[in-house]
């Protein structure tokens, strides 16, 4: 179980990195953050199957990041951390789903225990996700097979625009959260396909009937539903990285996610299928063991023109600020003209590395060169590298190059890398 921490206080997040023992557990700190606002592109990035988040953080506080991952990513369990006297956040984050609610300060027994009732809880929704999925792949029919033949309706070559709406209007009947304002479709191709399916369905299933799925020849096909383009956008995103993941976990193979265009009208649906599977096309001869690709028509060009270009922009302007503690993906995404989910998808697919590894990978790189070069304090290196907490440095160091920052330098000083 992979767990992010989101907390503005850095002894709360100190604490929980380095006094709980983590190599002793199941559990894997995969990132942390000062804010929601911060923590978002890096959830997106990480995957967790667990958020830690801290009520009061500036920028984005604890309830609406709460709030923007129950939207677009359900599947993620909550553990929320607070102070006594906040009895009204407390209760507006069982509101917004929340799985457990710890006062600090807190301990690693605590903290454990937390983790273990959440991450069995987690499990036991996927098993009964997963047995849902069987059941329903062994009924030829009932209301969910109809469903899935309904979705599936809206992406059949020979079905009519105007046809749409009626079939928009029969899911409504049978409870599903249609029309909505935006839409978007993914296209997922995978093998094995049987099993790959069954993952696809159970991950849809926990979207809270925000995308619906259809099982298609090579793959599932999706809709993702929006309430702006925006959340359209970011939802399906969000939802198509967590989909590699689980099919990952279901041992798949050749991994090809296409998503189309963020549509507003219902006879558009199509054009969102049409650009989707177009994407997902362009990926076959791709030799990659996973590829998502997030666009539109014009995003194919990006895709095979213009990104290598965009990328390189991006790279540059990440060298230029790198230093800055507070860069964050949006910031990238603004100086290269695109939007934070497609930026992001865009930066991985091209680069090889998320956004957050890269990051990194820069800030890391400049911390080697600094403690082979020069007698700095390691403290003051983390300032210079974009890093306020000097021990949240020495931790990132460690875990990347297996030494510590004085150890290394030690080691390598007045030594070319």
């Amino acid at each position: 179980m992979k767990v992010f921490l989101a907390d503005d206080e850095i002894v709360i997040r100190e604490g929980i990195r380095e006094s709980f023992p983590w190599e002793e557990t199941p559990y894997v700190l995969v990132g942390e953050a000062p804010d929601g606002e911060m923590a978002l592109p890096m959830i997106r990035d990480t995957n967790p199957d667990i958020v830690i988040t801290d009520i009061k953080m500036p920028f984005m506080d604890g309830i609406e990041l709460c709030r923007t991952l129950r939207a677009q990513m359900p599947w993620i369990g909550i553990i929320v951390l607070s102070g006594y006297d906040e009895f009204e956040y407390a209760r507006q984050c069982i509101q917004l789903g929340v799985r457990e609610y710890l006062l600090k300060p807190i301990n690693a027994e605590e903290l454990k225990s937390v983790l273990d009732k959440v991450s069995a809880q987690i499990k036991a929704e996927r098993n009964t996700f997963e047995h849902a999925a069987s059941l329903r792949a062994r009924m030829e029919t009932g209301g969910k097979f109809v469903k899935e033949k309904l979705v599936g309706s809206l992406f059949s070559d020979e079905a009519a625009e105007e046809d749409a709406r009626p079939v928009l209007e029969q899911l409504r009947n049978m409870g599903c959260p249609v029309p909505a304002p935006y839409y978007a479709v993914i296209d997922a191709a995978f093998l094995p396909t049987a099993e790959g399916q069954e993952a696809a369905a159970v991950l849809a299933e926990s979207s809270n009937g925000k995308v619906l799925c259809s099982p298609g020849r090579v793959g599932t096909r999706f809709l993702v539903l929006g309430d702006s383009a925006e959340d359209a956008e970011e939802r399906a995103y969000a939802f198509a990285t967590s989909l590699a993941r689980e099919l990952e976990r279901s041992d798949c193979k050749d991994i090809r996610v296409g998503i189309g265009d963020i549509v507003g009208e219902p006879e558009k649906i199509y054009t969102s299928f049409k650009a989707a599977r177009h994407i997902r096309h362009l990926l076959v001869e791709r030799t990659d063991e996973q590829a998502i690709i997030l666009g539109t028509r014009e995003m194919g060009d990006v895709a095979d023109d213009k990104a290598p270009a965009i990328i390189n922009e991006a790279k540059l302007y990440m060298s230029s600020h790198f230093t800055n503690p507070n860069l964050m993906l949006q910031d990238v995404a603004k100086a290269v003209n695109m939007s934070n989910s497609r930026f992001s998808t865009v930066f991985s697919q091209q680069n090889g590395q998320t956004f957050t590894e890269y990051l990194m990978y820069l800030r890391l790189n400049k911390a080697k060169e600094l403690l082979r070069t020069t007698g700095t304090r390691s403290s003051q290196i983390a300032r210079e590298v974009g890093y306020n907490d000097a021990h949240y440095f020495s931790y990132i160091f460690k875990k990347n190059t297996g030494l510590t920052p004085s150890d290394y330098r030690a080691q390598y000083q007045n030594q070319p890398e």
